[in-house]
């Protein structure tokens, strides 16, 4: 009986080739890994470029993707989020160019090719694409073209129409047009009451810091998506540290045919102009430079303001 337990015990012939077979095939992929390091270090590959990785036809992709084209559509919007903020992060004012983000609208095309009801990537993409470098691609030209190739897969999305008459106004500066969309999206049934009114200022008062609120305004309201309700309350932040800065601004100036132009908050203070350094809605003290003229704090994450009518448009930097 102990003769059989022992034997029993004892690996078979068959797991002992297993075994060594294993040991064996780890070394040599060992071996293999150290091998191609070294050779990778000695003779690196060229690098791979964004733009050699995608598909720029929808049509091809949509073929491609068989059955699987939402999934498709998920992964080509991952792609188009990546290459925006990886272009965004590698840009900044000075090498900004129009070339910048050449791959970003082929891959909003692609994205919204394959599951044409892709709501997100319409409204997303059309403020990457109409942003000024480095914040996007600066072409609202494109944005456009997006918003109307959803609004022909939805004729009925009063978002998008509100989306194109907001692209004109900010960023084209086309307040005619801009008021010409904003009432065709007032007009669809269940839009809501405040496009119409929206039109009409944008007409009256087209590119002036009170109509920018009312469609900042307008667009926290019907906001779908949460990252829009907060772009636009940052915007509207920014509106009102403009009209801090006015008033600080006033009262600065009235101060000069008693006190002289005085170019420091200490002097200021001390003088009775403000009672203390002034802060803008985001808390950070605001600038005054030597001319005594006040202005927003480089470190305010409401830097850069936009002007009174929208000539710069804003470009956030994270």
């Amino acid at each position: 009986m102990r003769a059989f337990r022992l034997a029993s015990q004892a690996p078979r012939p068959s797991r002992q080739w297993a075994l060594a077979g294993a040991v064996l095939a780890g070394v040599l992929v060992g071996a293999a890994a150290s091998l191609q390091a070294v050779r990778e270090d000695r003779y690196p590959p060229p690098p791979v470029t964004a733009e050699s990785l995608y598909l720029t036809s929808g049509n091809t992709a949509r073929r491609l993707s068989v059955g699987y084209a939402a999934l498709a559509a998920d992964l080509y919007w991952i792609r188009a989020i990546q290459y925006y903020g990886g272009h965004k992060i590698q840009s900044d004012q000075n090498a900004a160019s129009e070339q910048a983000m050449a791959l970003l609208f082929p891959l909003l095309d692609v994205t919204t090719s394959l599951d044409p009801r892709f709501n997100i990537a319409y409204r997303f993409g059309a403020i990457f694409l109409a942003e000024p470098a480095p914040g996007g691609a600066g072409r609202p030209d494109l944005a456009i073209a997006l918003l109307e190739k959803g609004l022909r897969e939805r004729p009925d999305k009063w978002e998008y129409m509100q989306d194109i008459g907001f692209v004109n106004y900010w960023w084209r500066h086309d307040y005619q047009e801009a008021a010409k969309w904003f009432d065709k999206a007032s007009q669809v049934p269940e839009a809501p009451w405040f496009l119409r009114s929206l039109a009409a200022v944008t007409l009256a008062e087209g590119g002036d810091r009170r109509s920018s609120r009312t469609m900042w305004t307008a667009i926290r309201e019907s906001a779908e998506i949460e990252w829009l309700k907060t772009d636009a309350e940052w915007r509207l932040k920014q509106l009102d540290a403009m009209d801090v800065i006015d008033a600080v601004q006033r009262a600065v100036d009235s101060a000069v045919p008693r006190t002289g132009r005085l170019t420091d908050w200490p002097a200021l203070i001390r003088a009775g102009v403000v009672r203390g350094i002034p802060l803008d809605p985001a808390g950070v003290p605001l600038g005054i430079d030597h001319e005594g003229r006040v202005h927003i704090a480089l470190t305010s994450p409401l830097h850069p303001l936009p002007s009174d009518t929208p000539a710069s448009p804003i470009s956030r930097q994270q």
